[in-house]
């Protein structure tokens, strides 16, 4: 096939072929002539491009939403020499890029390769479905063009870059939570053992009647909190399937939680996930080893997303009759209207008797910046003024919800999943859950 270049030389020559008939009607034959001549020497440069020898694409079979995938092409042409050697790649939209990504192919050790860094938007299984190469002849002057159909599958799961990240390891480390002889001793509240006093160690922990009898200072050790029960409950209505910053909030909640769920599990803790949309979906047991932490990854990447209003009242009665014990539950959830935040205030509380409940949500940057915005027409005025209105709702909905004895984390989703740790500890700390 004729190339971009093709054309404009075409183009080009038209208005000269005018301009000789006009000038010179008996060398009318100059212009066919040209024509037929500037045919043969295209299809003479895309005979020269040669055939595509062998093709190759390369992807990964799973993938993590958020995170950079590699779509690798790789083009043999024989050993022919291109003028340039393009792809394109049509996808599922779930990997990103509306569905379709070109790629530019340029020659490495005898062959062509390229490779498009796609950036999934959602979890599932995404499809690979077609196939363009391109490439032209060394003149550029003619194409040669192939498309072929695959069906190469990419297994989107949530983002664990956290709990693999260094960062987490040192804020681990920091809190005394790596080696668990180190945490189950001296961090709890229940009494495991006396120790002679050492500098260093906290004076609140020494035991003066001990001491006493003993003629020197001993301290208190003592035992943490274990094999509590902590559920991940996840609302995958509307309001969480919302982006924010390029993701869905669910998206960004789920690795929130596992990371923290991750931390739970070294602390010898069970932890369960539960989601909900108009109805319960994924509810999974109680696991205790984090060994097992590939099943709370796989359940969660089951969380799927929902253009409708949860049910909040069917979802938690449904939890609170699953659960036998006092457990920790770590609600993410968002609201948009004040009708639906009543609902879920009211559900919120029934749990709250028997369970410690914890509530999660992502700050709304949106509304943030519009009422930061300076009133400078009418049009962002009005913006402003909804936009505080919605925060104003907002902090009455977390505030009652405190008063129900909920602890809250509002915060922007960078945050979320380190507060969630502090919060953690905290409440283990406390021996509150059991």
């Amino acid at each position: 096939m004729p190339t971009e270049r093709s054309a404009w030389i075409a183009a080009a020559a038209a208005p000269v072929a005018l301009l000789v008939a006009a000038t010179a009607p008996g060398s009318w034959i100059i212009a066919p002539a040209a024509l037929l001549a500037f045919l043969l020497v295209a299809l003479l440069d895309g005979l020269i491009a040669g055939r595509l020898a062998s093709w190759q694409l390369l992807a990964p079979a799973d993938a993590e939403v958020g995170e950079p995938t590699p779509i690798t092409l790789v083009a043999d042409l024989g050993g022919r020499m291109a003028g340039s050697v393009d792809g394109a790649v049509e996808f599922d939209p779930r990997l990103g890029d509306g569905g379709r990504a070109s790629i530019a192919l340029t020659p490495h050790d005898g062959v062509y390769r390229g490779i498009h860094l796609a950036r999934p938007t959602r979890r599932g299984t995404a499809t690979i479905s077609r196939v363009w190469l391109r490439w032209n002849g060394p003149l550029g002057l003619a194409a040669r063009q192939v498309t072929y159909e695959v069906d190469r599958s990419v297994r989107i799961w949530p983002d664990l870059s956290p709990v693999r990240s260094k960062d987490l390891q040192t804020y681990l480390r920091d809190a005394q939570f790596g080696l668990i002889a180190r945490r189950i001793r001296g961090e709890g509240t229940q009494f495991e053992a006396l120790s002679e006093y050492e500098p260093g160690m906290d004076r609140r922990r020494i035991d003066w009647k001990a001491s006493a009898r003993h003629t020197r200072l001993y301290a208190r050790e003592n035992e943490s909190e274990r094999n509590n029960q902590i559920v991940f409950a996840f609302d995958c209505g509307q309001a969480m399937c919302e982006p924010v910053d390029g993701l869905p909030r669910i998206d960004r909640a789920v690795s929130a939680a596992l990371t923290c769920a991750y931390v739970a599990l070294k602390g010898g803790d069970r932890v369960s996930l539960f989601g909900f949309a108009q109805r319960p979906e994924v509810s999974t047991p109680f696991i205790g080893d984090s060994r097992a932490f590939h099943r709370l990854q796989s359940a969660a990447a089951g969380l799927d997303y929902h253009s409708t209003e949860s049910n909040f009242t069917l979802a938690l009665a449904t939890l609170t009759a699953k659960l036998q014990r006092r457990s920790l539950i770590v609600l993410f959830s968002d609201f948009t209207d004040p009708t639906a935040a009543e609902i879920m205030v009211e559900s919120v509380g029934r749990l709250v008797d028997k369970h410690l409940v914890l509530f999660v949500t992502i700050a709304d940057s949106e509304i943030e910046e519009a009422t930061s915005q300076a009133p400078s027409d009418l049009a962002v005025m009005a913006r402003s003024v909804t936009a505080e209105t919605l925060g104003k709702q907002r902090a009455i909905v977390l505030q009652r919800l405190r008063r129900l004895g909920v602890d809250v984390i509002e915060a922007p989703w960078e945050q979320i999943g380190y507060q969630l740790i502090d919060r953690y500890f905290a409440i283990k700390r406390s021996e509150a859950i059991g």
